[in-house]
């Protein structure tokens, strides 16, 4: 089976591993928050490796460093959520912070990914 390139981006497995801490996170929240926060965290952190493997399929270095910054503004949304689910007790402290840590990762390699991008 062919390996793609995004495949094998350590951000893009980092990412990846984001999505499976957001999903049990949210597993937690209320019923209620199905078609809210839980839908909206869910999505924005599945975005975050989607548009790395699209950026990958891109031609120039430019269209991939777009999608590299599409990504980072993803993993912002994230946290952004993150902050508002901790606020309201939605979240327990260790898992924010454990989800928290693995964006901080994640950003500091997107920011390198992209640098690398728009220098090439």
């Amino acid at each position: 089976m062919k390996i793609y390139s995004f495949e094998k981006l350590e951000v893009w497995k980092e990412s990846v591993e984001l999505v499976s801490l957001i999903y049990t996170i949210t597993e937690k929240f209320p019923s209620e928050e199905k078609f809210g926060l839980i839908s909206q965290l869910r999505r924005a952190s599945v975005s975050i490796s989607s548009n790395l493997a699209e950026g990958t399929s891109r031609k120039t270095f430019k269209d991939k460093a777009h999608f590299t910054t599409i990504s980072y503004s993803s993993a912002m949304e994230v946290l952004n959520q993150l902050i508002i689910s901790k606020e309201l007790n939605f979240i327990p402290e260790n898992d924010y912070i454990l989800a928290r840590t693995k964006i901080e990762k994640i950003t500091n390699m997107l920011n390198a990914l992209r640098n690398y991008q728009i220098n090439k």
